[in-house]
C-alpha cells in the first residue's frame, strides 16, 4: 500500500519560532512550540504516516548563518523528538542565498523529488504542516493539503489576503494548537475515493464519513439517487456517487456494482477501528417499522427480512434493494440485519435506507482521543 507522509516544517511548527527573531541560532532561543511532543507521539505511534522533516534555513555554512551555530541546536531538537519515538525518515534543508526563485526553497519542489511521480508514496492524502503560507503554497505545489499552524494571527491574515482565492481549497486545517491537528488526522483518515470500472459499470465514490450530509448522487436511476442521499443526509456523511451503467440491458449491474463499490469505499475509510463504536441501529418512519444492524466487524452478513409487494418504485426493481445490501455488505466487511414492516412500499424502503444511514453513523462514531479497538480479538 502506498504511505502517505506527513511533511513538517521545523521553525514555526515543531519549534516556536517568536517574532522578530527568525534565525533560531543559540540556545537560548529554543522553545519548542505548546504540547508538540504529546500529540507528535501519539501521530508517530498511531497513525500510518511517514514524517519527513522540510526546513528553509537561508545562508546556512555563509557568514550570515554559520553551521557551528546551526548544527549543534539542530541535533539537540532531533534527538529530544527520538527520545520521545518522534523519527523523521528525512530532513530536507534547503540553504540557498540568496533564495529569489530557488528550486528547492519552500515552497517550490526541488528537495522532494523523489516523493513525486513515485508510486510507493500517496501524495494525495498526504500532508504539509507549517506556520507559513509559504508551507500550504508548497502543499498545492505537491498536489496534497496542508495544516496551517496559524501562531501568529496578524501576520497570517496579512500574509494569506492575496493568496485566498489560490490556497483556501488547500488549506484542511488552519488552527493554533497541536491536540486539533492529532484529532484532524486521526479522524481524517476516513476521507477516501473509490473508483470500480468493469464491462459494465464504471463508479466513482468520494466518502467524508465524519462530513455534514452532503450528497452529490448520479447513478441514471432516479429513485435509487434519492435513497443514495438518505445515506448522506441521515447519516451525517459527504458522499459523491457517479454511476454509468448499462441501463440499455437493465438496472441490474448499476445497482449492485455501486453497492460494491460504496461498500469499497466503507472498508478503506474504515480501516483504523481504534476508538470506533463498531454497532449501530434504528428507525420507524410513518406506519413503515424499520430496524437496521450494522457491525463494522470484518466479517459480510446478511439478513434480510423485508417483503415488498411492488415489481418497482420509481423506476427502480424491488428485487434489487436486497442486492444492494448483499453487495455493500460483502465488500464492506460487516454485518448487516435488516427487517421492515409497513403497508407502503415507498415508506418501507426509503425508512429502510434512512435507519441504514442512522446504524452507519451511529457505528462510525469516534473518540479521537481514544485508542481503544472495540473487539477482544485484539483485532478487527
Amino acid at each position: 500500500m502506498a504511505k502517505r507522509i506527513l511533511f513538517i516544517d521545523r521553525d514555526g511548527t515543531l519549534i516556536y519560532e517568536a517574532p522578530p527573531t527568525y534565525q533560531l541560532d543559540a540556545f537560548e532561543k529554543l522553545t519548542f512550540y505548546p504540547h508538540m511532543f504529546e500529540y507528535m507521539t501519539k501521530i508517530a505511534r498511531e497513525l500510518d504516516y511517514e514524517l519527513v522533516m522540510v526546513s528553509n534555513q537561508d545562508g546556512l555554512g555563509t557568514d550570515v548563518f554559520p553551521e557551528d551555530t546551526f548544527w549543534p541546536l539542530h541535533n539537540l531538537v532531533m534527538k529530544s523528538l527520538e527520545g520521545e519515538d518522534i523519527f523523521f525518515s528525512a530532513v530536507h534543508i534547503d540553504r540557498t542565498y540568496p533564495h529569489e526563485n530557488a528550486p528547492t526553497r519552500k515552497p517550490a519542489t526541488g528537495m522532494l523529488t523523489q516523493y513525486l511521480n513515485n508510486e510507493d508514496y500517496d501524495i494525495a492524502h498526504s500532508f504539509v504542516i507549517g506556520d507559513r503560507i509559504t508551507d500550504i503554497q508548497l502543499a498545492k505545489n505537491l498536489g496534497c493539503r496542508g495544516i496551517w499552524l496559524n501562531n501568529d494571527a496578524s501576520l497570517g491574515a496579512a500574509e494569506i489576503s492575496d493568496k485566498a482565492a489560490a490556497l483556501q481549497d488547500t488549506i484542511a486545517l488552519e488552527t493554533t494548537e497541536w491536540s486539533k491537528i492529532y484529532e484532524f488526522l486521526k479522524m481524517g483518515l476516513r476521507s477516501v475515493t473509490q473508483e470500480r470500472n468493469t464491462n459494465e459499470t464504471k463508479i466513482s465514490v468520494a466518502l467524508n464519513v465524519d462530513g455534514s450530509g452532503k450528497a452529490d448522487i448520479s447513478t441514471g436511476i432516479g429513485f435509487f439517487d434519492h435513497m443514495l442521499e438518505q445515506i448522506a443526509r441521515h447519516g451525517k456523511m459527504d458522499l459523491s456517487v457517479r454511476t454509468k451503467g448499462d441501463l440499455h440491458i437493465d438496472e441490474h449491474h448499476t445497482i449492485e456494482d455501486t453497492g460494491i463499490a460504496l461498500g469499497e469505499a466503507f472498508a478503506k475509510a474504515l480501516a483504523d477501528k481504534r476508538g470506533m463504536e463498531r454497532y449501530g441501529f434504528a428507525l420507524p418512519m410513518d406506519e413503515a417499522d424499520a430496524k437496521v444492524l450494522i457491525d463494522f466487524g470484518g466479517r459480510n452478513w446478511l439478513v434480510w427480512n423485508a417483503v415488498f409487494k411492488r415489481e418497482k418504485i420509481g423506476e427502480m426493481p424491488t428485487e434489487m434493494f436486497y442486492h444492494f445490501f448483499k453487495s455493500f455488505s460483502d465488500a464492506a466487511k460487516c454485518n448487516l440485519n435488516i427487517e421492515c414492516r409497513g403497508d407502503n412500499e415507498h415508506h418501507k424502503i426509503e425508512a429502510i435506507f434512512k435507519a441504514f444511514a442512522k446504524a452507519i453513523h451511529m457505528a462510525v462514531k469516534r473518540d479521537p482521543l481514544s485508542n481503544y479497538l472495540p473487539s477482544t480479538k485484539g483485532v478487527l
